[in-house]
């Protein structure tokens, strides 16, 4: 692989930091010393001359480690190149690493312009940010703070190297100090990863501080991609789903039923929360559901559920005795409120295939017997997907919402092996886990999809793929993937709504 933009499309093994290292060391078997490292500083030059080709002023600073070393790799490149090029080093020459020290000892030859802290270098144009890489396991402090800071400030592009310092490459996550606030963290307009695509450039405040995202994987031949093919990956990005064919000797019948059950109606609670059901069922008619029915939860003080066919034709209105729940997908929760709870122990026990959204997740978070029941899903072959935010998240493992989103893998993983099932867990860098599975992060979506209805829309559609017969986790996947596609393809200028979003899903 030469340097490319990270393709949201394309499939891409993602490392932490250990199975990074690894995957380092066993290269390092195989080639000539210093050889990354000579490849990390040329990707970031040629990086560097394609984002900003005119720039008269080049500051790289270095830290005390092998992302230094490239940063000083890089600056040699340039100098050939023809750039004014300063360096700036955290470290003496000696302290440095032996790769690091021979990297620097070629740019002093060169005659590269070696440059005291950084407060006298005035206006640049490029800022390579090479202090830590993924070589920190703590929040930045002291010096190494006062040159983020003066690199956050700084007018110029920023590029960093392998990730934006202070930024956990396996969590998203800034690190923090002792005292639990969050330490000093490089926001970069592109980060290069170097050898490994890593989680936490996809996550969390990752996704905001790495800017354009860039793999160079520092392979050059097919016995080198062999030697990386023998270590296990962390996870993986969510592929780009192949569409489903539909047969022309097909019926309605051919691609499932799905039932919504969930918008609670309004109650002596003064809410009514009926749209987020329409919103979910809609959905799942845009996915290809063969037939969508909708069961709108009255509350205990009002037994009647307004007819919501009068502007959505296409449903079938049921109430929830009449659904033959054994023969269908059924989507549960979105905007439920309290009145789930009164439906939810059937609803687990007897769906065919289930998604849990919403009100249903904090049902089962409240109470043991419901969890039991969800967890015996799995021992019966029934099929199903939780579709939590972090705060139904941590709910549901009894903890608080920075503890999972500290950890978004390891989260959603130990929820997936609690219930048995397929989690979705939503947020920036949406994460698919599943017990027996690699992990998924999804890398399509933006902001616009931070408005209030897009989870029902979610729900209904990940509904829709299970019906149509795809397995728990690639409905999922694909269902989350085609969502934030539909939030990167909206129309410039148009606000994305979840009424509009839903309608024209596709």
């Amino acid at each position: 692989m030469n340097l490319q933009r990270l393709d949201p499309a394309r499939a891409c093994k993602l490392f932490d930091i250990a199975g990074t290292r690894l995957v380092e060391q066993g290269l390092a078997l195989h080639l000539p010393a210093h050889t990354l490292m000579e490849r990390a500083g040329a990707a970031l030059g040629k990086l560097a001359l394609a984002i900003a080709p005119h720039a008269q002023k080049i500051w790289i600073a270095c830290g005390p480690g092998h992302n230094g070393g490239d940063g000083w790799q890089a600056a040699c490149f340039l100098h050939h190149a023809g750039m004014n090029v300063r360096v700036s080093c955290l470290a003496s020459q000696q302290d440095l690493p032996q790769d690091a020290q021979t990297a620097m000892q070629k740019a002093m030859t060169l005659g590269i312009h070696i440059s005291e802290p950084p407060g006298d270098l005035g206006p640049q144009d490029l800022i390579m940010d090479c202090l830590l890489g993924t070589g920190s396991g703590r929040a930045i402090a002291g010096t190494m703070a006062h040159w983020v800071e003066i690199i956050n400030t700084s007018e110029a592009l920023i590029l960093s190297a392998d990730m934006p310092t202070g930024l956990n490459a396996d969590t998203g996550e800034a690190f923090s100090h002792a005292n639990g606030e969050k330490g000093a963290l490089v926001r970069a307009d592109h980060t290069l990863m170097l050898l490994t695509a890593k989680p936490g450039a996809l996550m969390a405040q990752g996704r905001d501080a790495t800017g354009q995202l860039w793999l160079d994987d520092l392979m050059r031949n097919d016995s080198e991609h062999t030697v990386m093919a023998g270590f296990q990956a962390h996870c993986e990005l969510n592929p780009q789903p192949t569409p489903l064919l539909r047969r022309h000797n097909s019926h309605k019948g051919s691609y499932g039923d799905v039932a919504i059950v969930g918008g609670e109606s309004l109650s002596s609670r003064g809410m009514g929360m009926t749209g987020a059901a329409v919103l979910a069922a809609t959905s799942a008619l845009q996915a290809g559901a063969g037939r969508v029915l909708i069961s709108l939860l009255a509350s205990e003080k009002n037994t009647h559920s307004p007819d919501i066919t009068l502007h959505q034709p296409e449903l079938m209105q049921r109430h929830f005795q009449a659904l033959d729940l054994k023969q269908l997908t059924v989507v549960c929760g979105c905007g439920g409120g309290m009145a789930v709870g009164r439906v939810l122990a059937e609803v687990l026990q007897r769906s065919r295939s289930l998604v849990l959204d919403a009100d249903a997740l904090n049902a089962i978070a409240r109470d043991t017997l419901l969890a039991t029941l969800l967890k015996h899903r799995s021992a019966c072959n029934l099929p199903t997907v939780l579709t939590p935010h972090p705060l139904e998240a941590a709910r549901l493992l009894g903890c608080s919402t920075s503890h999972i989103q500290s950890d978004r893998i390891s989260s959603a993983v130990q929820l997936a092996a609690l219930f048995a099932c397929t989690v979705v867990l939503k947020g920036s860098g949406t994460v698919m886990a599943c017990p027996g599975q690699v992990s998924r992060i999804n890398l399509t979506g933006n902001a616009q999809l931070a408005t209030a209805g897009t989870g029902d829309v979610l729900a209904g559609w990940i509904g829709a793929k299970l019906a149509q017969g795809l397995p728990a986790f690639e409905a999922a996947s694909q269902a989350v993937f085609q969502h934030g596609q539909a939030a990167d393809d909206w129309p410039c200028g148009t606000r994305l709504t979840a009424s509009r979003l839903a309608s024209q899903m596709n």
